[in-house]
């Protein structure tokens, strides 16, 4: 398929960028049409969000997403889905708890074989989170590594995302690959989302998390210790303006780190700006943004 045995960073889609138009005037084939015809081959589905009938697809289902997937020339690349965690947690819950490691794998566990049935390799695995930067529920370590043995098994990677306000350089990252080097696994690393590298924050690009001082939360050069572990990226954009330059993200930057180092994973356009929901209006970004990449991959 095209891109697959590319060297180098790859392009594709998360579909959450279709949120505004997803079952109102799109549905799943109509994403993966508009996809093929910008040459993005690299998919993302959320899970609860995208397959009817989740977590139990019908057998007719199964049997179309294969058909788009062929026609299309679309590759499964992540697999976007929540250990809900904090279930039982919230307020109005009498005597209210985190969920424990079996309950928590049981909902992993169920996520590993369907992303497997659906050919992907890489999921973006969200732990319940405790804080306003993205820290992991205690007993995170725990839940992975009963997960690690079936996630090798399905050939499955599962990662947390790295993303506003999370800093790359952080206590945060830094547990995470304290894990994956005890460990040894391979199957559990990062996905990092570009909005840590954001610089502009101004106006309507002001958003909750972004740091008081007005500097990005990570720079580039920042993701080079732990590249070798990251099996995917969000690649995040806020406004693609009509020269076809990112306006709160340094791109050219960003992908140039990912090519001296040998990044070979797929950047997934991720939208997350205003007018989400103004008819035609993502589609475009998403047009402009796949010109942007193509030019700085140069391909």
């Amino acid at each position: 398929m095209y891109q697959e045995n590319h060297q180098g960073p790859k392009r594709g889609v998360s579909v959450y960028s279709y949120s505004g138009e997803y079952g109102w005037s799109m549905n799943l084939e109509d994403c993966l049409a508009d996809m093929y015809d910008m040459g993005a081959h690299g998919l993302e589905i959320l899970a609860n969000g995208h397959i009817d009938n989740y977590p139990n697809p019908t057998e007719e289902w199964l049997e179309n997403w294969f058909r788009l997937l062929d026609k299309y020339e679309i590759i499964p690349v992540e697999y976007g889905h929540w250990i809900d965690s904090r279930l039982y947690s919230h307020e109005y819950v009498k005597n209210g708890r985190e969920l424990d490691v079996e309950e928590s794998y049981e909902q992993l566990s169920r996520d590993i074989r369907l992303a497997h049935k659906l050919g992907f390799t890489v999921m973006r695995t969200k732990m319940g989170v405790i804080d306003p930067t993205n820290t992991p529920v205690k007993n995170w370590r725990e839940i992975i590594k009963r997960a690690l043995p079936l996630a090798e098994e399905c050939n499955v990677r599962m990662c947390p995302e790295l993303h506003m306000p999370t800093r790359l350089k952080s206590r945060y990252v830094d547990d995470y690959m304290e894990f994956i080097l005890q460990t040894g696994t391979k199957y559990f690393g990062f996905n990092v989302d570009f909005g840590t590298f954001q610089n502009v924050f101004e106006g309507s690009f002001r958003l909750p998390g972004m740091p008081e001082d007005g500097s990005p939360c990570s720079l580039p050069e920042d993701i080079i210790p732990i590249l070798p572990y990251v099996y995917c990226c969000h690649a995040k954009f806020n406004y693609m303006d009509e020269n076809f330059e990112e306006t709160t993200i340094p791109y050219p930057e960003i992908i140039r780190v990912l090519k001296d180092n040998g990044y070979n994973g797929y950047m997934l356009s991720e939208y997350e700006g205003a007018h989400k929901d103004e008819p035609g209006f993502v589609t475009d970004q998403l047009r402009r943004h796949h010109i942007m990449m193509k030019r700085i991959l140069g391909f």
